[in-house]
């Protein structure tokens, strides 16, 4: 299971991280919760059945969510006060997700990338707190950095995938000289030495195959040449 890639991988660079867990892989896979956890690790929630949150209304979000908790819940992890949207799906069309999330007991959201494709490139980039009616939420960006005349997304996907460590270290320095965190973001299913390849469109066929050849080998590089943790461990936070 690719997971436990993951887990290795961040053994080997004495790294504790953040692991947003569908509430669906909970239900079926308690113990691969319940080890993540174990091995020092925090965990949040990226919804149940990983539907885009804005094409939910609250009453579906708010199910979702609370399926998703409980789910995390059962499989023994502690309580998951944290939140990653699927395909960063809070933005523009769904800011009412955050009155949700505060609602319901979460305090970190981590959803919003400042970038035009999922997000906008007016969002901040640094951990900063939104004002909801139902209390604050602390809202943590991925890395992103201006290239080629446009924001790209450094921190995670295809950005990631498509540049050197070296790159990557520089952007995270430049970031954390700024006095700035620098957010990651990577899927299980990224370091498959063994992807199954299926059927795409053009832009999604990019998204998901470009450059996962010796994804691996870069990240253990980059883990292993900055200093990295649990977004909860992360500070200071901003208000807006």
């Amino acid at each position: 299971m690719t997971t436990r890639i993951v887990l290795d991988l961040l053994d080997g660079a004495g790294v504790h991280a953040t692991f947003f867990v569908v509430g669906w892989i909970a239900e079926r896979h308690p113990q691969l919760v319940a080890d993540v956890a174990a091995a020092g690790h925090e965990i949040g929630s990226h919804s149940h059945l990983h539907r885009k949150v804005y094409e939910l209304d609250r009453d579906a979000f708010r199910a979702d969510l609370r399926a998703s908790l409980a789910a995390l819940a059962a499989a023994g992890a502690p309580w998951a006060a944290m939140f990653r949207a699927p395909e960063w799906s809070i933005n523009d069309r769904s800011l009412w997700a955050l009155d949700v999330l505060a609602a319901e007991g979460v305090r970190i959201d981590a959803s919003m990338a400042p970038v035009k494709l999922v997000g906008s490139v007016h969002y901040p980039r640094y951990p900063h707190v939104r004002n909801t009616d139902a209390g604050p939420i602390k809202e943590v960006p991925p890395l992103v950095a201006d290239r080629f005349r446009q924001v790209m997304p450094m921190g995670w996907g295809w950005g990631l995938r498509m540049s050197s460590p070296r790159r990557i270290l520089r952007t995270i320095d430049t970031a954390n000289r700024l006095g700035l965190p620098a957010v990651l973001t990577i899927h299980p299913w990224e370091l498959d030495p063994h992807p199954p390849r299926v059927t795409l469109p053009a832009r999604l066929q990019f998204a998901h195959y470009f450059r996962l050849s010796g994804f691996a080998r870069r990240l253990t590089e980059v883990l292993r040449h900055a200093s990295f943790g649990r977004i909860s461990d992360m500070t200071p936070i901003s208000g807006t």
